[in-house]
């Protein structure tokens, strides 16, 4: 399988704090398949390091209230134009992140708090019927692929 990762969970220093969050269970999926690293927010035209964000409503905004939805709606959409070059069969992002998180996002507060969602990249990449798992999924042996993991 082709399969969209998001960069920090190969070893990319691209997190928005400037670090990186390397999975061994993520990387250990390169024995058998081809990992294309993205970062959205970096493919968006944002910098490393940058201001944490969180989803507001319709918005995605720093902790001090400046609005980046379209560095967001931009990095989302040249991921899914990377998934399509590269005939991505699925994408493993980043959990809880603005841009990459699956099922549950921070609410918007910078309280810590999780709400139901998805990041806008997420959300893309499922509207296009590209599946969409997290980091959390794959260190639960919930593979791509849809099979479970040994």
């Amino acid at each position: 399988m082709t399969i969209l990762v998001s960069a920090c969970l190969l070893g990319v220093a691209c997190r928005f704090d400037g670090a990186s969050l390397p999975c061994a269970q993520v990387l250990s999926l390169m024995e058998k398949h081809t990992l294309i690293p993205v970062c959205p927010e970096i493919l968006g035209g944002l910098p490393t390091p940058r201001p944490a964000a969180e989803i507001q409503g319709s918005a995605v905004c720093t902790k001090e209230g400046r609005d980046v939805s379209a560095a967001y709606q931009r990095g989302a959409k040249e991921a899914l134009r990377l998934a399509r070059l590269y005939g991505a069969e699925a994408a493993i992002l980043k959990a809880r992140s603005p841009s990459c998180g699956v099922g549950k996002v921070y609410d918007g507060r910078f309280s810590g708090t999780l709400i139901q969602g998805n990041g806008i990249t997420a959300a893309l990449l499922q509207q296009n019927g590209i599946p969409v798992f997290t980091e959390k999924d794959v260190e639960n042996g919930i593979l791509p692929n849809g099979k479970q993991a040994d």
